[in-house]
């Protein structure tokens, strides 16, 4: 019983017919603002950055990890896209990862959909990276700019705190409208463990691949950029 996959890409059937309408809902709109955010993050730079993200996030999600018996976890990726191409544009390539799983690979359950958006693209991603920029806004505080290393850990501190808060996104969806009766303590302390332990594994794949970047090509990191907020539309 691989619990993590129905956790985190939630199938049909866990939460009831009108939590599932209203967290589309909220998808939706999240995704609206998303799209038209992103207009703001996304030149020359960044917008085969992103559809290469996608690409990447999408493969490697395909990619299960044991983490306990019975239990496996996949990289959810929301820290990763956000501090490669902003958070916006970030969100919206999880989105996307989302819904082609779901459609054509049946992966994650079609109602349940715009909650795996809520609690991946959208709590995952701010959660992540709100922490990556409050940790980088710290780290430039010294004299020198923070080095590959300095970035590699923010990457992977805010890819442990993105996962846990998104799996707390479930917790709370199913807490309004949970078809099974379960303990919430139950759910929560379960939930909250796997998903530190498959946020060692989120952080340390974050890492690598925003150390990798920062190495090769410091531009394109969106994190890192002096100008976040004056990109050109």
């Amino acid at each position: 019983m691989i619990v993590h996959h129905h956790a985190m890409h939630m199938s049909d059937g866990i939460v009831d017919a009108p939590t599932s309408v209203a967290f589309g809902a909220i998808a939706v709109i999240a995704l609206a603002i998303c799209v038209w955010k992103a207009r703001t993050e996304l030149d020359e730079r960044t917008v085969p950055l992103a559809g290469l993200v996608a690409a990447f996030i999408f493969a490697v999600q395909m990619v299960n990890f044991p983490i306990l018996p019975g239990v496996s976890g996949h990289l959810l990726g929301g820290a990763l896209a956000a501090i490669l191409v902003g958070p916006y544009t970030g969100a919206l390539c999880i989105a996307i990862v989302l819904v082609v799983q779901s459609l054509l690979f049946a992966d994650g359950g079609v109602t349940a959909l715009g909650m795996n958006i809520v609690n991946m693209a959208v709590i995952g991603v701010a959660a992540g990276y709100g922490l990556a920029v409050a940790m980088y806004s710290i780290a430039r505080r010294r004299p020198a700019d923070p080095s590959v290393r300095t970035i590699g850990f923010i990457a992977f501190v805010a890819a442990l705190v993105g996962t846990v808060c998104a799996a707390m996104g479930f917790v709370l969806e199913y807490s309004i409208g949970g078809a099974a009766p379960a303990s919430m303590g139950t759910v929560t302390g379960y939930m909250f463990l796997t998903h530190v332990l498959i946020g060692l594994g989120e952080g340390a794949i974050t890492a690598v691949t925003v150390m990798a970047v920062a190495r090769a090509r410091p531009d394109l990191v969106y994190l890192m950029r002096r100008d976040r907020a004056e990109v050109p539309a």
